[in-house]
């Protein structure tokens, strides 16, 4: 599942619940969003209902990060923002993670390469005032602090009330143990394991292999 987005940028999926962590938006409205078609996972599986059925790229992360921006700091209401992704369609992928976008009185701006002005997305109103630039930070920084466990956590194995229906999972993770036995039952390698789940380390992988061995 991983791909490269750039020379330096090494790109792996993330699940809904790194989405939460890394961006701000719940779990609950990315599961709306994918629903109603405002902001699909591009690398969902067809099947929602399956476990990590819903997985987000590097980019993925990066749009959500400034539609959090957006939504839940500037306060842009969430039709407004449905009609800025109709008017800007054409950007395709790139409208949310690479477009400059501002806001101003709760209105998307963006600068119009057509015209070489600033207007307003839906209404195209000529915007003469300096409006709210809205930026995203650093997502490849916060990616690294996400993967950047606690050295306490690093093959470890917990049981957490209502994560993954209170299976064993390793511990920081929502990755279940029996997941990862499975894929070394089918005579996957450690390394081969870790690129099926980048984020977990060797560690993590021989311990979630002792574990079921032990509970056997």
């Amino acid at each position: 599942m991983a791909r490269r987005e750039s020379s330096s940028v090494v790109v792996s999926a993330f699940t809904e619940d790194h989405v939460e962590r890394l961006t701000g938006v719940s779990q609950r409205q990315l599961r709306y969003w994918d629903r109603t078609g405002f902001f699909v996972p591009s690398l969902a599986y067809e099947d929602r209902r399956s476990p990590y059925s819903r997985l987000y790229s590097f980019r993925d992360i990066v749009s959500l990060k400034i539609v959090s921006a957006l939504r839940n700091d500037a306060n842009v209401p969430l039709p407004h923002l449905r009609d800025v992704k109709e008017k800007l369609a054409h950007l395709g992928d790139d409208l949310w993670a690479t477009t400059t976008l501002y806001v101003l009185n709760r209105r998307v701006i963006f600068d119009s390469p057509d015209m070489d002005r600033r207007e307003e997305v839906v209404s195209g109103q000529v915007m003469l005032q300096i409006p709210l630039k809205v930026v995203s930070g650093s997502t490849e920084e916060a990616v690294k602090a996400l993967r950047k466990r606690e050295d306490t956590a690093i093959g470890k194995i917990e049981r957490r009330k209502n994560i993954a229906h209170n299976q064993a999972v390793i511990a920081g993770t929502r990755i279940p143990v029996r997941s990862v036995k499975a894929f070394a039952d089918a005579g996957y390698s450690v390394e081969q394991i870790q690129k099926e789940y980048p984020t977990l380390t060797a560690e993590d992988i021989k311990a979630a292999i002792a574990f079921e061995a032990a509970a056997a």
